[in-house]
């Protein structure tokens, strides 16, 4: 009743003075509004009230640049008030429309940031699921309640437009190659080490998901298909807030976690820090069936079919420990503490039945793999902000170190058995000793100059430099000796520098069209030794990178975007180590120093219409592919992959993004993503071409019933695709969660099934040259999971200045395994 009263005043007023326009002289004014950091504030709600009792003459919104105006004022005397979210309201001084003045231009209104004590009362703010910016999707992860009890890769698994194979390699609208940020950071991992990382990384300290397709130039312009900013939680707040949860969650084997979120402000300090623990106890099934044939003939020579169990114990430990120093109003310093500590046990039990072409068994291999693995990192980021004026120019600053080293002790024991289980040769031991050791620096500035007109200049420089030492030693146990392994043992090195700088030009062209362009150098510098056979090479270039942004707004509903940039993925740096990684005797990886690397232009055009549906369309094209291949040796009959720049690569594709308030207790959110990809190169000497169209859903329906409690049904689908030279079979899976507030709000009670149908499993062939395979693969997915989650707090809201993320951009992702 209220909204009608005022929407019927509003249209009162509207009618009233469009009626007097034939006889009243009228005039018009404009202003613009920003913050006290001289920052422009947008969708700000701006009211002009008459001066002599401040009742309401026209209400509008302020523009994306702060903006206002309102024409076909009557003669006389006014003030402008304006609110705006988590800003306190504010007024205009009294100004007089008449004959000497009939256009006005206001002086800039300054909003001062609403401060709200937090002694009495905990605010709990609703966010959407999925946000949808010009240049971002957002995930807000806690809106889900099926997210309760996750990690970091589950999450992303069913978050709109992004896919994880059978390995945990990320893609994005089915292109791999994404850079993964923590708070605008690079983790440093690549391949099975950044998805264990995730794996680790409690859902529970996980904030905001931002998806970017094409990043501006301000980014590292590694990442094929683009970025994705996992955002940790913060609160900015004077006194002392936090929160602390627990976990425990149930699929073959148990699973818990802890974590605790502190912050403390007073004065000119703030202190946080960010604890986590997580015990994971897992399973992973694995069989293959594997086609030996004659690399000219194509005749069959053997089969092998093949089944891994393997079940690991992983037990990580995560910790953040940072200060911010406000030096003077305009000036922040700020240190930041990573580190973390991963202990994984695994037990591999692999069962090979080989048989002849007829397909009668001919002999069996039984081996175990038993593997201790510990990483270490410890990181710091040292960070300098300076805000040069009122209008929001600023220069920041970023030096980081980061230490990685992780041992990793495998164990492998094969047997040999004749068609009728009779033990046929002496068992054979193979001991590894797997080191590495990565140490990475990196520095950057970044200058924002704010120009007329809503126009914003930014330009920066950033250099990193990047060593890994590798001394993978194997040995062999021979008749009760133990033996070195000359032949598989390899000791490699491997330094990279990466020098760049960029500039970029934000500038809105009118009122309905505005323009970005940016450009990125990057000067590569590389070289790597192998130790053990005095081999080593040096690798030097520099490219260009040019991004290009043009957004249309037609009206208040409907916006439309065209950008284009262009990209670069370079090699893992353990994809370029030529050690060997067993699974067990007939089947292994290697790695491949010969890898260059791989370019791609991107295309996107997409339409807005409010905040209900956003359309995309997708083009890309990559040279020199990297991908994961298979490789036969028939006379040993073994099968390994390894990395190759194997072809180049098409995709087209259109996307939709709905977010739906089905009724007030109802919100629906679906992604659904359609692609075409092509792959055309040579791959073992044989020309290979791989076409395939996938359809990928992503979706939750949000459900809020009386005032404390919510339920929540939520899930992925993905129909048949190519993933490199594998045909993966269709793959889905659907979850379900309730939650309940406790404690008058301050603690938050979930629980949630993950895969109730236990439906999440792979399943592919890969089939070209004499390659002929087919794979099915699942784990511990199904899982039942309950979580609590109590806030506390004592202090006020305050603007605080926004964290600063590190220096570290395109490094963090390659550190391989």
């Amino acid at each position: 009743m209220r909204n009608l009263a005022i929407l019927l005043t509003v249209a009162a007023c509207s009618v009233i003075s469009f009626a007097g326009n034939a006889q009243i002289k009228t005039g018009k004014l404009n202003g613009i509004i920003k913050d006290v950091t001289g920052k422009t504030v947008s969708n700000a709600t701006v009211t002009l009230l008459t001066a002599k009792d401040s009742s309401m003459v026209k209400v509008g919104v302020a523009g994306k640049d702060g903006r206002y105006g309102f024409e076909n004022i009557a003669y006389g005397r006014y003030l402008v008030s304006v609110t705006a979210t988590e800003h306190a309201k504010n007024f205009s001084p009294v100004f007089e429309i008449s004959e000497g003045t009939p256009d006005i231009s206001l002086k800039t209104i300054e909003m001062a940031t609403r401060v709200k004590s937090l002694n009495a009362v905990t605010v709990t703010a609703k966010r959407p699921l999925i946000e949808q910016k010009i240049d971002r999707t957002i995930v807000n992860v806690e809106a889900s309640i099926t997210n309760t009890g996750t990690n970091a890769l589950e999450v992303l698994e069913k978050s709109p437009g992004i896919s994880v194979d059978k390995d945990g390699n990320i893609s994005l609208k089915g292109k791999d190659g994404v850079i993964v940020l923590v708070d605008g950071r690079q983790t440093y991992l690549s391949g099975p080490d950044l998805a264990n990382y995730l794996r680790n990384l409690n859902a529970s300290q996980m904030d905001q998901i931002e998806i970017m397709t094409n990043p501006p130039a301000k980014y590292d312009a590694s990442g094929n298909s683009g970025i994705i900013n996992i955002k940790t939680k913060k609160i900015r707040q004077l006194g002392y807030n936090g929160s602390i949860n627990f976990g425990y969650g149930q699929g073959r084997y148990p699973k818990f976690n802890e974590g605790l979120n502190l912050n403390y402000r007073k004065n000119k300090l703030n202190l946080f820090t960010n604890l986590s623990h997580n015990y994971s106890h897992n399973f992973n099934t694995l069989s293959i069936q594997r086609n030996f044939r004659h690399k000219e003939t194509k005749d069959l020579l053997s089969h092998f079919d093949q089944e891994a169990r393997n079940e690991n114990i992983s037990k990580n430990y995560n910790a953040k420990l940072g200060l911010d120093y406000f030096a003077r109003k305009n000036t922040t310093l700020g240190i930041v503490f990573n580190g973390f500590l991963n202990d994984r046990n695994g037990n591999n039990r692999n069962l090979t039945d080989i048989s002849d072409a007829s397909g009668n068994l001919a002999s069996q291999t039984r081996a175990t793999l038993n593997n201790t693995q510990e990483w270490k990192n410890f990181s710091t980021n040292f960070n300098l902000r300076q805000v040069l004026d009122t209008l929001g120019s600023e220069l920041t600053a970023d030096l980081d170190y980061s230490q990685y080293s992780s041992e990793n002790n495998p164990v492998m024991i094969n047997s040999y058995f004749d068609q009728n289980g009779i033990s046929t040769y002496q068992p054979d031991t193979l001991l590894g000793a797997l080191p590495q050791n990565i140490k990475i620096y990196s520095g950057r500035i970044d200058y924002i100059k704010s120009l007329k007109k809503g126009a914003r200049f930014e330009a920066g420089l950033k250099s990193s430099y990047v060593k890994t030492d590798n001394d993978a030693a194997y040995d062999s146990v021979l008749n009760g000796q133990l033996v070195h392994d000359f032949n598989r043992s390899n000791y490699f090195i491997y330094e990279e520098n990466i020098n760049a700088g960029y500039v970029n030009l934000n500038q809105p062209i009118d009122k309905k069209w505005g323009a970005q362009l940016g450009l990125r150098l990057e000067n590569t510098n590389a070289k790597g030794y192998q130790v053990t056979t005095g081999e080593q090479f040096n690798r030097h270039y520099t490219q260009l990178f040019p991004t290009a942004y043009l957004q249309y707004q037609h009206d208040k509903k409907n916006t439309y975007v065209l950008n284009y940039g262009r990209r670069i993925r370079r090699p893992d740096y353990q994809s370029l180590n030529p050690f060997i990684n067993f699974i067990d005797r007939y089947t292994y990886s290697k790695g491949n120093p010969n890898l260059k690397p791989q370019f791609s232009h991107n295309i996107e055009v997409s339409h807005s219409y409010q905040s209900f549906l956003t359309t995309t369309l997708n083009y890309s094209r990559t040279t020199d592919i990297i991908q994961n291949v298979l490789e036969q040796n028939e006379a040993k009959n073994e099968t390994f992959v390894r990395k190759a720049n194997i072809a180049n690569q098409r995709q087209f594709g259109i996307s939709f993004n709905t977010n739906v308030p089905v009724a007030k207790w109802w919100r629906s959110n679906v992604y659904v993503n359609a692609f075409n990809s092509k792959f055309e190169g040579i791959v073992n000497d044989t020309f290979v071409t791989i076409s395939a169209t996938t359809l990928t859903l992503n979706g939750s329906q949000q459900f809020n019933f009386a005032k404390t409690w919510s339920a929540e049904i939520s899930g992925f689908f993905r129909t048949g695709g190519i993933e490199g030279v594998i045909r993966a079979r269709p793959m889905g899976m659907m979850s379900l969660g309730v939650s309940k507030q406790v404690m008058k709000n301050k603690g938050t009670l979930r629980l949630n099934i993950r895969d109730v149908f236990y439906t999440q499993r792979f399943r592919g062939v890969s089939k070209y040259g004499n390659v002929d395979a087919a794979f099915q693969e699942r784990g511990d997915s199904r899982v039942v999971n309950i979580n609590f989650a109590y806030r506390f707090s004592k202090g006020k809201i305050n603007g605080t200045p926004k964290r600063r993320a590190g220096s570290a951009s395109e490094e963090q992702n390659r550190v391989g395994g």
